[in-house]
């Protein structure tokens, strides 16, 4: 089978097997990607017309009790440069992000024993006490069941955690043996059941990802439906085991983009950071290729290079919130338009 009539197979919401998946991933052509992209945004504008949402990036903390081996933060790298925000510089944030016109805000952070459950909680009400009209995302990690209710409760929205890859040897590859594949997955399965809207991902040229791999991420997406996707290129850190790995493909994940917008249809899709890192452009590429969701930094500037999961990560700039006008412009010229809204996920037409 053609790749094309894969893709057209895709489009009609028709089941791929994951042969199918590895004969449309494994040696595609430019016209395959660019074929995928016109899709993806016609299905892109049937659901979101041609608005992109914005979301205020908060990165709290580098602290992480994990030991991942792509990650700058990980808790072995000693040279990276640790803080914490306090409640009350994690408010400013928000205030600032209000006043630009952010009205969905997003915790991040590694996993940080010191942020207790409580305190997390403390944190969320607050945020959702001031500025009730906003939506609140989280990505700070695995959780038990009991904290994620915990943080829903308190008035979270929405919460991604990326599973990486759905390829559990390849997880062993990425991990350390105390990290589990199937724990993970279960993490997503109970942020689901609970009621956030859920987001996973995966980052595109990982060192041992293989057409096979993306495969299973693709099938386990499709299983899982989630909300939110968020995928990137690997972008190696120079201070961790994978610091002279290559880098992820820029093309491969912009194709990728394109064929989670064309199989799950509504998602909300971010043209993330990394993109924008990897090329000058990249984040409107994204757009062009089926993302609907921009992530300007709302962290104090004093400590968004020290958030350093990979090297080079822009910071500044128009990844800056301080910039949105100038983001504004440039999604503009590409035809998009950015909104001032929560942009929640919304039903299948």
């Amino acid at each position: 089978m053609k790749r094309q009539d894969i893709i057209d197979k895709l489009c009609e919401e028709e089941y791929l097997q994951k042969e199918e998946w590895i004969e449309l991933l494994d040696g595609y052509a430019e016209s395959d990607r660019e074929y995928a992209a016109r899709k993806a945004r016609e299905i892109s504008g049937l659901y979101f017309g041609r608005q992109v949402y914005i979301r205020g990036l908060i990165e709290f903390s580098s602290y992480c009790r994990n030991n991942c081996y792509y990650c700058g933060l990980r808790r072995d790298n000693e040279k990276a440069q640790r803080y914490r925000l306090t409640e009350e510089e994690i408010l400013a944030c928000c205030e600032k992000g209000y006043r630009l016109g952010f009205r969905t805000f997003v915790l991040q952070s590694g996993e940080d024993g010191w942020y207790t459950d409580d305190r997390m909680a403390a944190v969320i009400r607050r945020i959702k006490a001031q500025y009730p009209d906003c939506a609140l995302t989280l990505s700070i990690g695995e959780k038990e069941e009991d904290a994620y209710r915990k943080f829903y409760e308190a008035g979270a929205d929405r919460y991604l955690l990326r599973h990486e890859t759905a390829d559990v040897r390849h997880y062993g590859m990425l991990h350390p043996p105390q990290m589990s594949l199937a724990h993970r997955k279960e993490c997503l399965r109970v942020l689901k059941a609970i009621g956030y809207q859920t987001g996973c991902g995966f980052m595109v040229g990982s060192p041992g990802q293989t057409a096979r791999t993306l495969a299973e991420d693709m099938m386990f997406i499709r299983e899982l439906h989630p909300h939110m996707i968020g995928i990137g290129p690997f972008l190696p850190h120079k201070d961790t085991p994978f610091g002279k790995k290559e880098r992820g493909s820029y093309e491969l994940t912009l194709f990728l983009l394109s064929l989670l917008r064309i199989m799950e249809k509504n998602v909300l899709l971010p043209s993330t950071t990394a993109l924008g890192t990897i090329a000058p452009e990249g984040r409107e590429a994204g757009i062009l290729a089926g993302a609907n969701v921009v992530m300007p930094n709302l962290s104090p500037v004093s400590v968004r290079e020290k958030y350093s999961l990979y090297d080079h990560k822009i910071c500044t700039g128009d990844e800056a919130a301080e910039r949105i006008d100038s983001l504004r412009g440039r999604i503009e010229r590409i035809g998009y338009k950015i909104v001032s809204a929560r942009g929640d996920w919304k039903e299948r037409r």
